[in-house]
């Protein structure tokens, strides 16, 4: 089928009455609608005058005529009708004109270069001429809505999507006219909101605040912005409401995160949490203040304890660290039921729990080390329950909430030499110590911090057992040889000597009584074992004396070497220091201590002379028989000795074994290794018992490739070989 050519006037005085029809139907005048075969052949005659061989082909001359059809309807038309309004008024129109500009020169069926010509007549005509305004007055309404004010969103849709369109599918328009002076605009809104806000409102009462207007600002997003907005927008909303102002906000006095905690406020906790959790790092930033109220109040516990300590304040001895102690298990709990409850457990608030936590926890307390003070805890607490006298139960939930508190102190091998000494004082002389519940916490030790800390005290307590046993076929060894009988009641605890802290030992020269004790159990353990050596540690053991004073006899229960002493003087009626020095081969600091229990402290079982307070190497001694108490038996304690100082010395001399054993083991498995991968796989490994020091890492290094169990490179002196196969065994408590 062919088609005659249209010639131009022809083409474009159909086009020119459509036109016409189509303004008076927009201007509201009595005019028939448009038929389908009417749009049909306007379509059809633009085609075809566009695509018609030469020279009959009119697209120039087309896109020119109707290009000066559109600039005169926009200047005697839409342009008048803009200016003479204002407001709203102008918005409406605006919105009104361009929906009938495209109605009338943007036909969907329209060519798409007509359409661009369309486009572009409304963008440089009236846009560039209004969009100013125009952005003005969508501002102007937005703050009024945001004042609490009705508007009309569906204009502001209609008046925002002018701006879209005239990017001509780019949004450089949108963005640039209305966008970045809209969320300037925010800003600055907010920012005289929270200036308000943050004077007037309590924390819960801004947070609500805060999160109903970003619940707000998301609407707008919803009705009227363009969804390229939203992200930027609630960023601006959320860092002037909430970032600005965190610290502030957080630390509120009367109200702020502290308070919050103080008075249990879950849901504005929970609330807290919500809000900034839709802040990029916003969490961050309350998990930072969070960090920062748990280490005050720790530290401040610390404080406490140190002042009672310095002023003397509490009436029994470390009394205030156990108070300590329990305000930080308690503070613990506190917190990790806010971390469920309200943070969701998310690990940004478990990592500032556990560095706050780090802070006081390893503070001494007036010369008094943190694992020392945990380990005299736990100890109060396995001796018969404390004070408190707990139940069973209490104890376990007890301990389990100190192994967990464990964790936040660096030296753990500290704690657990500490722990050691208490544990074996309470193995050999606390009658009321139980057995599972010393197991039950070794237990726990070992499944949070490994074997080698609990692997020497499962063997005290195992030795404990296995002494019960010994001195029962002891005991039966004494019935079938009455003749061997020491002549007292005798009672040996064997221990492995690996297991135990190490104690003092010295040759004491016993009394004769004594004497026939070890020698009658010495022949008792050859029938048991030729390959085992007894050394007998004197510092440990009791020993209950009668003593037969005039008043009334009492029984005295003594350590050996008090017992020693004391039964010199069945023999002497006075002996000097020197005579008993001679006869006892005690060192002088051992015996002044424990003349000074029996002479000068509370029980008076010698008389000194001359009579002081102090001992004295030119004071002599004598029986007091006139002695008397109250009490029928009594214990005679002697002076307290500082073991701090020993035990921090132990620690020190097994820290550079472990790290020996450390640097082996990782040799051994990988073969080859940088120094710096040596140095932070040592630190890595150790750090579940301390924290090493670097120096000390190198030295051991040095030391290793000395003993040949490893080789420097020889091309890279900072590249390491393990040189041999065989395993060595390191002392490692």
């Amino acid at each position: 089928m062919t088609y005659d050519n249209i010639e131009f006037d022809q083409g474009w005085g159909e086009m020119e009455k459509g036109i016409e029809k189509l303004k008076r139907i927009l201007a509201g005048e009595k005019e028939t609608p448009f038929t389908s075969r009417e749009y049909m052949t306007l379509y059809t005659t633009i085609y075809n005058m566009c695509n018609q061989k030469a020279p009959h082909d009119y697209s120039e001359q087309l896109y020119d005529k109707y290009k000066e059809t559109l600039d005169e309807y926009i200047t005697s038309i839409i342009l008048p009708s803009l200016k003479d309004k204002h407001d709203e008024f102008m918005l409406r129109e605006l919105v009104e004109r361009w929906l009938n500009h495209k109605i009338m020169f943007i036909i969907q069926r329209s060519v798409p270069a007509l359409n661009e010509v369309g486009t572009t007549c409304f963008l440089n005509l009236v846009y560039e001429d209004v969009h100013p305004t125009i952005k003005d007055i969508v501002l102007s309404l937005i703050d009024k809505e945001r004042e609490g004010e009705q508007i009309d969103r569906a204009l502001l849709k209609n008046a925002l999507d002018i701006f879209v369109e005239m990017g001509g599918g780019q949004m450089n328009r949108y963005q640039d006219d209305f966008e970045a002076p809209f969320l300037q605009e925010t800003s600055n809104y907010f920012s005289r909101k929270a200036s308000k806000w943050i004077e007037e409102a309590s924390c819960p009462d801004y947070l609500l605040k805060s999160e109903e207007c970003l619940k707000k600002e998301v609407d707008k997003v919803s009705n009227y912005l363009h969804s390229s907005t939203e992200t930027k927008l609630i960023e601006k909303v959320q860092h002037e409401l909430l970032v600005v102002y965190v610290n502030q906000l957080l630390e509120k006095e009367d109200s702020g995160i502290k308070v919050l905690f103080r008075d249990d406020k879950v849901d504005d906790l929970s609330r807290t949490y919500r809000v900034y959790n839709k802040i990029s790092q916003g969490l961050d930033l309350v998990a930072n203040v969070f960090k920062q109220h748990v280490t005050i109040e720790g530290t401040a516990f610390v404080q406490q304890a140190e002042e009672a300590a310095s002023n003397q304040a509490s009436n029994t001895p470390g009394g205030h660290e156990q108070v300590l102690v329990k305000n930080i298990l308690e503070l613990h709990d506190n917190y990790m039921t806010y971390l469920n409850s309200c943070f969701q457990n998310h690990n940004l608030f478990h990592k500032a729990l556990k560095e706050a936590f780090e802070v006081f926890c390893n503070k001494n307390v007036y010369g008094s080390p943190s694992a020392e003070i945990l380990a005299s805890f736990a100890d109060h607490i396995l001796r018969k329950g404390g004070s408190e006298k707990l139940s069973d139960e209490v104890i376990e939930e007890t301990l389990e909430k100190v192994v967990k508190l464990l964790q936040y102190v660096i030296d753990k091998d500290v704690f657990a030499e500490f722990y050691r000494k208490k544990l074996a004082r309470r193995l050999l002389f606390d009658r009321g110590t139980n057995d599972d519940q010393e197991r039950s916490i070794l237990s726990k030790l070992k499944q949070q911090f490994g074997a080698p800390l609990t692997s020497k005290m499962e063997g005290m307590v195992t030795d404990v057992v296995l002494a019960k046993e010994n001195q029962s076929s002891f005991q039966e060894y004494l019935r079938n040889n009455p003749d061997v009988h020491p002549g007292l009641d005798f009672t040996v605890t064997v221990l492995t000597t690996g297991f135990w802290p190490s104690y003092k030992s010295f040759d004491l020269s016993l009394p004769p009584e004594m004497v026939k004790c070890v020698e009658v159990f010495k022949g008792f353990y050859g029938t048991k074992t030729k390959h085992r050596k007894l050394t007998w540690i004197y510092s440990l053991g009791t020993s209950h004396i009668n003593g037969k004073f005039e008043p009334k006899p009492i029984e005295l229960i003594v350590s050996t070497h008090q017992a020693a002493v004391l039964l010199l003087f069945n023999a002497s009626e006075r002996l000097s220091y020197s005579e008993i020095v001679a006869q006892l081969n005690l060192a002088h600091d051992d015996l002044i201590r424990l003349l000074h229990s029996l002479s000068c402290a509370k029980y008076k079982i010698l008389n000194k002379e001359p009579s002081s307070r102090s001992i004295s190497q030119s004071d002599s001694f004598k029986f007091n028989p006139n002695f008397t108490d109250k009490m029928r038996r009594i214990k005679v304690p002697l002076p307290p000795v500082d073991e701090r100082k020993k035990v921090i010395e132990d620690v020190d001399k097994d820290r550079p074994y472990a790290i020996d054993a450390a640097i082996v083991r990782i040799m051994k498995s990988r073969k080859v290794m940088t120094h710096q991968q040596l140095i932070s796989e040592t630190i890595e490994q150790l750090s579940r018992m301390f924290k090493p020091n670097i120096k000390s890492i190198k030295k051991r290094i040095e030391d290793l490739i000395t003993r040949d169990y490893m080789e420097r490179d020889r091309d890279n002196s900072h590249m390491f070989r393990y040189s041999i196969d065989n395993s060595i065994q390191f002392k490692f408590g």
